[in-house]
């Protein structure tokens, strides 16, 4: 199917079922769908893009997961697309698979090793460092590791010399140049002359050969350095014992000079990653130290080696442990209609038969139909969806009642001639402000003295944005046949009505937050003293869902969470929120919330929606009457 939406329902139906008996037959499967992601041409494939491979790639590492016996026989498959757009999802497979079996890790670093000149996202390298750092252990593993990992990042240094800028300049001045185009008229084979545009484009030359690790220091990524020294420093502590001694000095000599050219490229690049020069200096030199320092090696030697692949560990528990609950938790969930209940068809029923009963369906066909499935206690929800729209001094009291149900909005406005004559022509005249417009407008009446009426409006809505209703009530009096006009207060439409909780992977978070053009950014100041209720109370106001996990056990003095949320229109909004607590600012928390999203409508409004509510305390809010 073209429809990525289809694809993610089939494969979350095929997960569902898989068993010990099929699941070689579903790999295969899955694996043939991967392969045709990147060997066919097909329209309907590329609309999918990555997103479809993405897909894949999850389905494949959950039944690997869960059935250990076809792990060996997909993962490195997998490994030829660590060079495509669905990277990521492969290196954390592989990741997940090397510290759970360990009989696969030989294989794998192998694969992984001659596949590093491959990569091509600077996360991606960090990911396939972090992994030699921790997992190669035989003197053979160790030897190439270090080999592969010195060849793709050349000698040192890694600053930009004089070559290499006349080969950029050159590269730029070659690709700056636009294709020139040359229109003439030609005779066609039947005597017609028709014209004939033809474009020639200049060979734009290549620059160099150099390793895409070696490209990716030298275009000053700071962070990707200091996880250079860590994984070299790890190899050199590995190799003791396992490494005769003349290789071990040759590898702890070009460690040590690496890492001081790492440093003075961080030192001399002006880069986004600059505020991380402090971090990746002290990190080097701990790991300088160690290398030279024979108490420093003995202090942490083992912190080093060993709580690395520790503390990895007892995350894949965790989530393990978590997806058990969630499943455990589904299946105790109490089905709302049983297998055997009967169904009610009100187009089969005899009219004899149902004329004198009640029909059963009408509650939840009314409760449907107006929005309230969802809902707690109607009369709570109704009274926060009545708004004042004229003074009780006025001749006519307004007010309404306003249902928003995804695209439409009902105003129910009920009219109260407050003088002791009758109003004839009575018309509510209403406007928007905003992507709405009025479909149904309400009608005049008529109102005796001291009588009321309820008129109906409704309104379609096109795009998630605050809007504005207002207007006016005009009538005429019939006893002293005077006109009189009210203008009613206005009705401003919350976003929240529209925003509805959703999921999507880290990648497609950190690929549309990429894509995005607007984003607003609102400062912290709020009287909430701690984080994690600070965040909570954010992604209760904003009905978002917090796609970073976070335990309540957890303290520290910063907190940092990317929220998303998806509108009834299939608009994204997306959230980071960055919030430190300083003890300089009297504990008071500090930091910003950054909103980013495709149409400026969104990011305007959830920053005036998440300025008013961060103020408050989520414990000081009314209780819900029950």
């Amino acid at each position: 199917s073209p429809s990525p939406d289809i694809c993610r329902k089939v494969l979350e139906v095929a997960m569902d079922v898989v068993t010990t008996r099929n699941v070689k037959d579903v790999v295969v499967t899955l694996k043939r769908e991967v392969q045709k992601t990147t060997s066919e041409s097909d329209s309907s494939v590329e609309s999918k893009g990555s997103v479809y491979r993405t897909m894949l790639i999850q389905a494949i590492h959950g039944c690997a997961t869960r059935f250990p016996e076809v792990a060996e026989s997909v993962v490195h498959t997998l490994m030829d697309f660590i060079s495509t757009d669905g990277d990521m999802q492969v290196i954390i497979f592989v990741r997940g698979i090397v510290e759970q079996y360990k009989d696969l890790r030989a294989s794998i670093l192998g694969k992984l090793l001659n596949s590093l000149d491959e990569v091509n996202t600077n996360q991606v390298m960090c990911a396939c460092l972090w992994i030699l750092g921790e997992y190669c252990e035989d003197a053979d593993t160790l030897k190439e590791a270090f080999e592969t990992v010195t060849e793709q990042l050349g000698p040192p240094p890694y600053i930009i010399q004089g070559d290499d800028k006349e080969a950029q300049e050159k590269l730029a001045a070659a690709a700056a140049d636009a294709p020139k185009m040359v229109t003439k008229n030609v005779v066609l084979a039947d005597g017609t002359y028709a014209t004939q545009t033809v474009y020639s484009e200049s060979k734009i030359p290549e620059l160099d050969n150099t390793p895409k690790l070696r490209k990716m220091i030298i275009n000053g990524d700071i962070f990707l350095g200091s996880l250079i020294g860590s994984c070299l420093t790890k190899l050199c502590l590995r190799a003791e014992g396992v490494v005769d001694g003349l290789k071990l000095k040759k590898m702890t000599v070009d460690s040590m000079l690496i890492m001081c050219a790492i440093v003075k490229m961080a030192e001399v690049t002006v880069s986004a990653q600059r505020s991380s020069l402090a971090d990746c200096q002290e990190r080097i030199t701990m790991c300088c130290r160690v290398l030279l320092d024979p108490k420093a090696k003995e202090i942490l030697k083992k912190t080093l080696l060993n709580d690395g692949k520790e503390t990895f560990a007892l995350f894949l528990k965790n989530i393990k442990e978590k997806e058990a609950k969630e499943t455990k938790k589904e299946e105790e969930e109490v089905p709302s209609t049983q297998a055997d209940d009967l169904i009610h068809f009100r187009q089969l029923r005899s009219m004899a038969v149902q004329g004198g009963d009640v029909d059963l369906d009408d509650g939840s066909d009314l409760a449907r139909a107006t929005g309230y499935t969802d809902s707690g206690s109607l009369l709570t929800t109704e009274l926060s969806h009545v708004y004042q729209l004229s003074g009780f001094a006025d001749p006519v009291y307004a007010e309404a009642f306003v249902t928003v149900h995804d695209y439409d909005i009902v105003l129910e406005i009920l009219v109260i001639n407050r003088t002791p004559n009758t109003l004839a022509n009575l018309s509510v005249e209403l406007s928007t402000m905003g992507d709405m417009k009025i479909v149904e407008r309400p009608q005049p009446q008529t109102i005796g003295p001291l009588d009321q009426a309820t008129v109906r409006a409704s309104i379609k809505v096109s795009s998630t944005e605050t809007g504005h209703i207002f207007g006016t009530i005009v009538y005429e009096d019939t006893s002293t046949m005077e006109k009189g006009h009210i203008n009613l207060n206005d009705i401003h439409m919350d976003i929240m009505d529209y925003i509805r909780p959703a999921t999507c992977t880290d990648e497609a978070f950190r690929s549309m937050w990429a894509e995005f053009e607007w984003e607003n950014k609102v400062a912290i100041s709020t009287s909430i003293p701690d984080l994690l209720k600070f965040l909570n109370h954010i992604v209760t106001s904003t009905n978002m869902t917090c796609l970073t996990p976070h335990e309540s056990q957890e303290q520290g003095s910063f907190l940092a969470a990317n929220l998303y949320a998806r509108s009834v229109f299939g608009e994204d909004a997306l959230v980071n929120v960055s919030v430190e607590k300083k003890e300089d600012n009297d504990g008071k928390l500090a930091g910003y919330i950054r909103i980013r999203s495709k149409t400026q409508g969104i990011a305007l409004s959830l920053g005036d929606r998440i300025t008013t509510v961060q103020r408050g305390s989520p414990e000081n809010k009314p209780l819900e009457s029950k």
